[in-house]
């Protein structure tokens, strides 16, 4: 823990370098282009909606009650151009409550950081900030019975009503000491969650965070890093987590010319994935290198017989290279990593040649060998940043090695699907896959409800919002 003289003196750097980003900011070129992250299909929302008894086509099933929700950036005052980047923004929160075959109501509301309270015009909700990440915006879990926003690099959690109003700034009832994470990974066998946090003011260490089943953090381990990693997800396995240090790091040119996301490729950085015994010490870490890339997200990862790790991922040849207002990607795709941690070798073997992004699976079997991956398709091919242009959700069986796409049409846009399953203890396809697919003909958006095991047929249900919600990162579905 740091010494009373150290926090000072951290703080004071803090400012001094925050004042010098502030004046350089006012400096940066006009951008002569649209920003892609504030127009368009990204436009954001400028009002909070309440809506009931919203139209469905088809039948919602009955065995669903609980609600949609869904976090992504949304501005609650116009940005400047010039530094705004897409990871940034303010968060907002939608969801959708079903019942009984019906979808009774949706909301769309802030996460009351300081901008939204000052543009509100209300008090700031009690709790601990992160001054400058204050309204977490990537995604929304139900923990314990209870809603949490959460973000990464620094951030603390924000509990939500049901209704999802700010309830407050809640690091886990004070039992969170540092910071928390976009992705806590939940495992069946032992009810925890397991997460990798980093700040950005502490460029030298990582976190190994776990939360017991009421959501109360019982270890915070620190792990020594160079460079500042941005370790945006991890994955767990029965006896390991797996620490995802690849070449995007803590960039202090950016921060100081004013860019407000100063993370960006870093060439001389190592790529390595760490295997973490879960209850192991930082020295413990078996650190094995792979070939530079980077990755948001894995699906699953599980253990072999034979004492090798195998993780999957949508793993992109570079990031941040050359964009300051989003994620840019030379190519990504669907990628078998098979980590042998006697030989320290990472082989990565390609399961689907397209690019793609937010893999999802059956989370009932997190830890184990599976079969399903879902990922929403991004266009193929190079791309100077993001465009959410795809009308494709991927089903990838990695069994049979096959991979179908579910085509929603024209102007039709999914992100993120999440799998429901429709029992306990069903099949690993015997469930629902719920997201929302923004149609660009006429600017509103649908909740679909697609039958995993009839990934290409017609939607059990789809739900209607006469408006267009724009991507956001990462939703879930939270059982009553």
């Amino acid at each position: 823990m740091a010494s009373n003289v150290e926090t000072l003196i951290r703080g004071a750097v803090v400012k001094t370098i925050g004042k010098v980003a502030d004046f350089n900011r006012k400096r940066l070129p006009r951008p002569t282009d649209a920003h892609p992250f504030l127009t368009g299909i990204h436009k954001p929302m400028t009002e909070e909606v309440t809506l009931e008894e919203l139209r469905v086509d088809g039948e919602i099933p009955a065995a669903l009650t609980g609600r949609y929700l869904r976090n992504g950036p949304n501005p609650a005052e116009a940005p400047d151009p010039a530094s705004y980047h897409w990871f940034t923004g303010a968060g907002m929160v939608h969801g959708i409550r079903i019942e009984g075959g019906k979808a009774d109501w949706y909301r769309n509301r802030w996460v009351r950081g300081s901008e939204a309270c000052d543009v509100l015009g209300e008090d700031l909700p009690p709790g601990p900030r992160h001054a400058n990440n204050d309204a977490p915006n990537t995604n929304v879990v139900g923990m314990a019975g209870r809603t949490f926003a959460i973000v990464e690099a620094g951030g603390k959690p924000v509990e939500l009503g049901y209704e999802l109003d700010t309830i407050a700034h809640n690091p886990f009832d004070g039992t969170l000491v540092g910071s928390f994470t976009a992705h806590p990974h939940h495992d069946p066998a032992t009810d925890e969650m397991h997460a990798i946090t980093y700040r950005g003011d502490e460029p030298n260490k990582v976190w190994h965070v776990v939360l017991d089943k009421d959501a109360q953090v019982t270890r915070e381990l620190a792990i020594p890093v160079s460079d500042g990693p941005s370790i945006h997800d991890c994955a767990i396995t029965e006896n390991h987590v797996l620490i995802l240090d690849l070449p995007v790091t803590f960039s202090m040119k950016l921060l100081l010319a004013g860019y407000s996301f100063p993370y960006a490729w870093n060439d001389k950085h190592q790529a390595r994935v760490g295997l973490l015994p879960r209850k192991g010490a930082a020295e413990d870490i078996i650190w094995v290198p792979v070939e530079p890339c980077y990755v948001f997200h894995p699906a699953n990862a599980f253990e072999t017989a034979d004492g090798k790790v195998i993780v999957d991922v949508v793993a992109h040849e570079t990031m941040f290279a050359s964009s300051k207002r989003g994620p840019d990607s030379e190519r990504s795709r669907l990628e078998r990593w098979t980590i042998d941690p006697a030989a320290s070798t990472t082989t990565r073997t390609v399961i689907h040649d397209h690019a793609q992004e937010f893999p999802r699976y059956d989370e009932r079997l997190t830890t184990r060998p599976y079969r399903y991956v879902y990922s929403v398709a991004l266009p193929d091919g190079k791309s100077a940043e993001w465009a959410m242009a795809e009308t494709k959700l991927f089903r990838h069986d990695l069994d049979a090695g096959t991979s179908v796409a579910h085509e929603f049409g024209a102007g039709r846009h999914p992100g993120e699907f999440v799998f429901v399953p429709r029992t306990e203890n069903g099949a690993e396809d015997d469930g629902w896959l719920i997201g929302l697919v923004v149609d660009m003909n006429d600017e509103t958006t649908d909740l679909v409800i697609l039958n995993a095991d009839d990934f290409t047929g017609s939607p059990q249900a789809v739900v209607h919002l006469p408006h267009r919600v724009p991507p956001g990162f990462h939703g879930n579905w939270v059982a009553d």
